[in-house]
């Protein structure tokens, strides 16, 4: 019963036990992965599970073969399980490692468990697996500017996104409430913009704020170590640096980057605040010194900017930016934002990167590498896959995981629409109207979890999951969906979430300590959203 489904599996007869005389081996190439199975698996098991010089020596054998590969793709893996021994064939490292989790999943559950666990056979039943990814591009964007998340839950999470097969961790790193990455050449943005001295309570224009002081940052270190322990997951980490909106925690730090250049402090609201930057060309290289340290600690080929809500009133109002606008022959404030995109593209482009922004950004001219983030809707996925950009579809109406779970009057936060697992589960990240060869520039799709309402670790617990289970089999499977299957499964792999610690929403609802009774929320009907998605997307409509 894996989760994601596989694209086959061939039950066989018979099982292998573990025991204290099992053996491992590896090539020298999958030593890391080899690693990462023994510690996955001594805790709970207390098995010695040594290393075998020799395959022949071993009765677990991790392998790769390029040709699996050629026939299944990257990230491909075959698991064949008898009374004799496993062998996990990957076509890659990646294909090998994900092979070791489905590995993990054939176990009893309390093999996810962090302590010796007594009186448990560890058996695994005899089967013929084979798999691989539909897309490449598994995502999840987990927000810790507007509730800062520590670095140890940042790798609790990312040890969750492997354990379903995510593979790219988006981190918003930055916005109005909280600046979360150091940077050594402007440390103001951290010393002043990681801190706020409240945070409002819930959705509405007047939720109360709570009274507390809130913050937190990620030493260029603690960057280092969450970028390798994904790399060890085979996980992708993609920064996310906003601009030119949703950048109030910068200019409470540096005031002289904005239109009025008066004094603010680190945003304490939700929603979309007025305060942008401005064009200067001191701003621009301010934000591309940001970048190159960016870039220095973060690998990924996909470089965020944000580029989305920017609103334009102050630009409209300000005789400077009038006047910069004249001067770059410039007729309309989205040209403005577009051109201040496109020099943050130009300056990724020149160091091999490639901007990664949301789908506001096709309101102009991006460079041929831009990939494009579709959350309102999937307007913006046709749009820029028409326009040979590539695209990784996150709609907001099916995959953002803030938004409640029912019509439930016991709903913590009752934001926006309500999408059940069976509502994330029917995500499908390719628009019907794209012709195959436009289709290919769909990379594949993310959920995004934004935290407005999520001050802790167990409450993203609860919003991710289970319907985090969902997006991964929505983004990993083949073929057609079958809701009751996964239901089915889903019920087993919650009992691998319980071992973990994952305090995830159960099917009868929210716990007690989750309902959050007198906290305002914003509940949308999907009418309402329709009408207002079409309404934001107008400026980005397909040729």
């Amino acid at each position: 019963m894996l989760l994601p489904r596989p694209l086959s599996t061939t039950p066989g007869d018979g099982e292998l036990v573990l025991d204290a005389a099992t053996r491992l081996h590896a090539p020298e190439e999958l030593w890391g992965v080899l690693a990462w199975l023994q510690g996955a698996l001594r805790p709970a098991t207390g098995l010695p599970l040594r290393e075998a010089d020799e395959p022949a020596d071993a009765r677990v054998v991790l392998a790769l073969d390029p040709a699996l590969g050629e026939r299944l793709g990257p990230e491909s893996f075959t698991l064949r399980v008898t009374a004799r021994g496993v062998l996990v064939t990957g076509a890659d490292r990646a294909g090998a490692f994900y092979g070791c989790q489905a590995l993990l999943q054939l176990l009893p559950p309390e093999v996810h468990r962090r302590a010796l666990v007594t009186g448990v056979r560890w058996a695994v039943p005899a089967v013929e697996v084979e798999d691989a990814p539909r897309f490449g591009w598994r995502g999840a964007m987990l927000d810790v500017a507007r509730h800062f998340m520590p670095k140890h839950d940042v790798l609790r999470f990312v040890d969750l996104m492997a354990m379903h097969r995510l593979n790219v961790l988006h981190l918003h790193l930055t916005d109005d409430q909280g600046w979360r990455l150091e940077v050594r050449r402007h440390p103001r943005l951290t010393e002043v913009g990681a801190w706020r001295r409240e945070s409002q309570v819930g959705a509405t224009e007047d939720s109360p704020g709570d009274g507390r002081p809130h913050g937190g940052y990620y030493t260029q270190d603690d960057v280092r170590e969450i970028v390798a322990h994904a790399a060890e997951r085979c996980i992708t980490v993609v920064p996310e640096i906003e601009s030119p909106g949703h950048v109030q925690a910068a200019l409470a730090a540096h005031p002289e980057l904005g239109v009025t250049g008066e004094p603010l402090e680190v945003f304490t609201r939700w929603g979309i605040d007025p305060n942008v930057l401005n064009t200067e060309e001191s701003t621009v290289a301010f934000f591309t010194d940001v970048l190159d340290e960016v870039m220095d600690l973060f690998p990924s080929r996909y470089i965020g900017i944000g580029g989305d809500e920017c609103p334009k009133e102050q630009w409209r109002a300000d005789p400077r930016t009038q006047e910069l606008m004249r001067e770059r022959g410039l007729a309309t404030e989205e040209d403005l934002q577009a051109w201040f995109v496109r020099r943050l593209d130009d300056h990724l482009t020149a160091r091999g990167r490639r901007l990664f922004g949301w789908d506001e950004i096709l309101e102009g001219e991006l460079a041929p590498g831009a990939t494009v983030a579709s959350w309102r809707g999937m307007a913006g996925a046709v749009a820029a896959a028409r326009r040979g950009h590539d695209v990784v579809a996150c709609p907001d109406d099916v995959v953002y995981l803030d938004y409640r779970q029912s019509e439930s009057p016991d709903e913590p936060i009752p934001v926006s629409i309500p999408l059940t697992v069976e509502d994330v589960y029917a995500f499908e990240p390719v628009p019907p109207q794209l012709s195959e060869d436009e289709a290919r520039h769909v990379l594949g799709g993310q959920a995004n979890i934004w935290t407005e309402h999520a001050d802790s670790p167990r409450t993203v617990d609860y919003l991710a999951f289970p319907r985090l289970c969902a997006v991964a089999e929505a983004l990993w499977s083949r073929g057609e969906r079958d809701f009751p299957d996964f239901e089915r499964r889903l019920q087993e792999h919650l009992a691998r979430l319980d071992a973990v610690g994952v305090e995830h929403r159960r099917a009868d609802g929210p716990r007690p300590w989750q309902q959050r009774p007198g906290v305002p929320g914003r509940p949308d009907t999907r009418e309402e959203r329709e009408a207002h998605v079409a309404q934001l997307v107008a400026g980005i409509s397909a040729p």
